[in-house]
Order: structure tokens, then C-alpha cells, then sequence
């Protein structure tokens, strides 16, 4: 039956949170007004602000609520624990500077608040991967077990079951499968489970043995029997999940979504599609790509005057990309080549001695500083910072024709870098090898990736040497 401790847990997360968020308070006032360590104006007493951080922690525990924070995570990796915290805390600070507003609590230190609000993330974010770190070996040691029934014991649960005993961090435990063609579907010497029985003897099994979760891993000939079974499993208070039988036919990440009251199956799940995710991937986006600018203008001055006294012609080359949803645009690049017609821009491919490039571009392509006018790009929304690179329409079209799944790059923004540049494949490299990156980054999304794949382009050199 379903673990009824889970509530309790809920609420023993709740209270942790709020006594960190306490702590935190209490570090945060004595780094701000106490170490001597930041200067700071004369601040208002204690009490004052141990109100308003009380306050913080009751709106910060009630978003957590909101945001299904306290459910079980043990299917959920820390990238999405993390990014739930910064989401929580941001929103809660908003809030708390709302009611500071109301209140005309003019005199808080928004330097404190700002102090507050790292300290809150860090902190938090420090204890939560502890702690999933050390469940995670708790489970693997045995403890915590959630144990598992799996209907059907053909090439369905076979695989389920294998992939399963292959994450043992994840604390579940296979008690058998249940199959009605015993002989057909004997799993063979290096089976561990046994088949317990038929699926009609599902209710008996169940009051039998200690089950948490029944995995329906039935051909689609025996459709007609899920009803049955599920109603078994609610009636017994166990939980059921169903592996579709055209599970070969689905990409990695399939969902079920919802139009018009009728439960539909999403083939790709793309994180992107929700809209707080692409909230603040643009912000980031539009935030990252002024720094950068602001950042680079001198060097973007310098390359101007280079490109301007080297070859006759415009600064900044303008190429028609394909982006999102298949949409064109005109990606920005310094002019690294001659001057010549659109047409052989557009469809001839650049070669390691290329004649069209001059020795200034050639430079420019082998550092990527050819690149750097894509962050106006970003800035006006054509492009990401971190995405699937943009081709030329002449290529798409001849591209998605030859490489399975190619255009499902277009379901978000192209970037000026992306998972599979960060992985060195770049210039002149197998393009089946990067469609292949580009769908993981895609249905893999997180802010955590993005800043992994931009530390990845920085640390692994901005030389490309397989740029032509």
C-alpha cells in the first residue's frame, strides 16, 4: 500500500526549510552588520527585520507547496531541485519587497536583502544535495525500498527491469512479474525474479505482498484488461504506471498532455515549451548578452577597424538562418570573406583553404570572434545564447531529407553556442553526431546545462580548429 509517511515528510521538509531559512537570517545580519566585513549604514534593530524574515519563511514554505517541492523527488535529478529553490526564493523576495512596499518599511537594507536571498539559495541548495546524496546511498545500501510488481514478463518488462536494477540509487526493488504465458516468457537463466502468477491474480498478489508501485508492461492484445487492473491497484491503494507497447516508436522523454478534455501523448518532451522555463531562459539570455556587449566593445571597435582596413566591403555579414519553428532570420557574423554573390554564400560550404577568406577573416573564424555580433542576435530574440546551432534554409532542406530527426532542432531557439559545440563538435564534424547532442540539450534543458555548456566553450578554448 502507499507509504502514509509521506505527509509527515512533507511537513518534516517544511519545517527544515524554515529553521534554514532562520539560520540563514541570523548569518546574513551578523556578514551585514556585525563582521565588519561589508560597510554598512546604521541598521534598524533586530526585532525588525526577525519579523520580516519570519514573514520571508512563511511565504517561501508556501511557494515550495505551490511548486510541489515537498513531494518525492527520487526520479528527479538536482539540476531540477536547484532551479525549483531559485524560482521559490526569487519569487518570495518579490513578494516580501511587496509588503515592505505596503508597509512603508522604507529603511530595510535592500544591500541585506539582497545578501539574504544568495545566502537563502546556497544554503538551502548545500543541505537539499546533501541530503539527496545521502539517500541516495541510504537506497543503495538497502533502506528506503519502494518495491515494484511488474505486469508482463515479454521484451516490454524484460527491458524495464534491466534498465531498473541498473540505478539502484533509486531505491526500487522488483518482488516479481506477473504474466499469463508463463512458458513463453520464461526470462532465462540470468533472471533473479521469478513470475508469480497470472494477471488475474493481481487483488491476491497484492494483499499477498508489500507493493508500492504496479508497472503495466502488457501488449496492446491485452488492452481490454487495464481497467481491471487499475481499479485493483486503487482499490488496494498501490500505485500504477503504464509503459505504452509502442514504447520503440517514442523518443526518450514522451508526456501526456491535455486539448479538449482528452488525454493526449506527447511524443517529445521539451522542457522549453513551459512558459517559467523560457521566462527565464530569455531573461538570462537578454541579461547575458548586454554584459557581453557592453563587455566586448572595445574588442568590437578593434575588429571593425581590422575588417575595415584589410578587405573592401560591409563590417557586419548578414546570412539567412533557420531558427524556431522553422522560421528564417538574418544571422550577424564580422565579414570574414571577400565580397561575393548571395547566392554562393548561401549554398556553397566553407573549405580549409578557402580562396573567398581573407587573412584577417581567417583569423576571426579561428577564434570565433567572427560570432561575437550574434549576442545582438539574442538580444533581439532571434537566437539563445545556448542552443542548437542555425543552418542556412539550402541545407536544411537538404539535411532533413538524410539525417532522421534533424529538424527537431528548430523546436527552440538556435544559439550562439550549444551541447554539441561544447562537446568539440564543431566546423567541419559529423552532423548526425551533433542532431544527436542537439535532441539530448533539447529534452535535457536546464538553467544548471546552460551555464555548464557556457563554462564548457570557455574552458575548452575558443579556437576552433575544425573551423574553415
Amino acid at each position: 500500500m502507499l507509504r502514509q509517511s509521506q505527509s509527515f515528510l512533507s511537513q518534516i521538509y517544511a519545517l527544515a526549510d524554515f529553521i534554514c531559512i532562520q539560520c540563514v537570517f541570523i548569518l546574513s545580519w551578523w556578514l551585514k552588520f556585525k563582521s565588519g566585513i561589508i560597510p554598512f549604514e546604521n541598521p534598524l534593530p533586530l526585532e525588525i527585520y526577525a519579523q520580516w524574515s519570519l514573514l520571508y519563511s512563511g511565504i517561501a514554505v508556501v511557494l515550495s507547496y505551490f511548486f510541489n517541492f515537498y513531494t518525492p523527488k527520487r526520479r528527479k535529478k538536482f539540476s531540477y531541485e536547484l532551479f525549483t529553490i531559485i524560482q521559490v526564493h526569487s519569487i518570495s523576495l518579490l513578494i516580501l519587497l511587496s509588503f515592505l512596499f505596503i508597509f512603508k518599511e522604507l529603511h530595510i537594507s535592500r544591500s541585506y536583502l539582497l545578501l539574504f536571498l544568495v545566502n537563502n539559495i546556497l544554503m538551502i541548495s548545500l543541505y537539499r544535495y546533501i541530503l539527496k546524496n545521502t539517500l541516495k546511498k541510504l537506497r543503495e545500501r538497502g533502506y528506503n525500498k519502494q518495491f515494484v510488481l511488474i505486469l508482463g514478463a515479454g521484451t516490454l518488462g524484460k527491458r524495464f527491469y534491466k534498465q531498473l536494477i541498473q540505478h539502484p540509487e533509486l531505491g526500487y526493488e522488483v518482488v516479481g512479474f506477473l504474466d499469463d504465458l508463463y512458458e513463453e516468457h520464461e526470462l532465462g537463466l540470468d533472471a533473479i525474479k521469478p513470475i508469480l502468477g497470472q494477471v488475474d491474480e493481481l487483488e491476491v498478489i497484492l494483499e499477498r505482498l508489500l507493493i508500492d508501485e504496479v508497472i503495466i508492461a502488457l501488449p496492446l492484445s491485452a488492452h481490454h484488461k487495464y481497467g481491471q487492473i487499475i481499479n485493483t491497484c486503487e482499490k488496494a491503494g498501490v500505485k500504477t504506471l503504464i509503459i505504452p507497447d509502442y514504447y520503440d516508436y517514442l523518443p526518450s522523454k514522451p508526456y501526456f498532455d491535455n486539448f479538449a478534455g482528452m488525454p493526449l501523448i506527447n511524443v517529445r518532451d521539451i522542457p522549453l515549451d513551459e512558459f517559467r522555463n523560457r521566462f527565464f531562459k530569455r531573461a538570462f539570455d537578454i541579461i547575458f548578452s548586454l554584459l557581453a556587449i557592453i563587455l566586448t566593445l572595445p574588442l568590437l571597435i578593434v575588429i571593425a577597424i581590422g575588417i575595415k582596413f584589410t578587405s573592401s566591403g560591409p563590417i557586419i555579414f548578414k546570412q539567412e538562418r533557420v531558427g524556431l519553428n522553422r522560421r528564417t532570420f538574418k544571422m550577424y557574423k564580422f565579414r570574414s570573406m571577400r565580397v561575393q554573390k548571395e547566392s554562393d554564400s548561401d549554398t556553397l560550404w566553407t573549405t580549409e583553404n578557402d580562396p573567398r577568406k581573407t587573412k584577417f577573416g581567417s583569423f576571426l573564424r579561428k577564434t570565433s570572434l567572427d560570432e561575437l555580433p550574434q549576442f545582438f542576435n539574442v538580444l533581439f530574440g532571434h537566437m539563445s545564447v545556448v542552443g542548437p546551432r542555425p543552418e542556412r534554409p539550402y541545407f536544411v532542406d537538404q539535411f532533413k531529407w538524410e539525417i532522421p530527426k534533424y529538424m527537431v532542432k528548430h523546436h527552440i531557439r538556435p544559439g550562439i553556442t550549444g551541447w554539441a559545440q561544447a562537446c568539440g563538435l564543431r566546423g567541419d564534424t559529423s552532423i548526425e553526431e551533433r542532431i544527436k547532442h542537439d535532441i539530448f540539450y533539447i529534452e535535457n534543458w536546464s538553467f544548471i546545462f546552460d551555464i555548464k555548456i557556457i563554462w564548457m566553450t570557455i574552458t575548452n578554448g575558443l579556437i576552433n580548429r575544425n573551423a574553415y
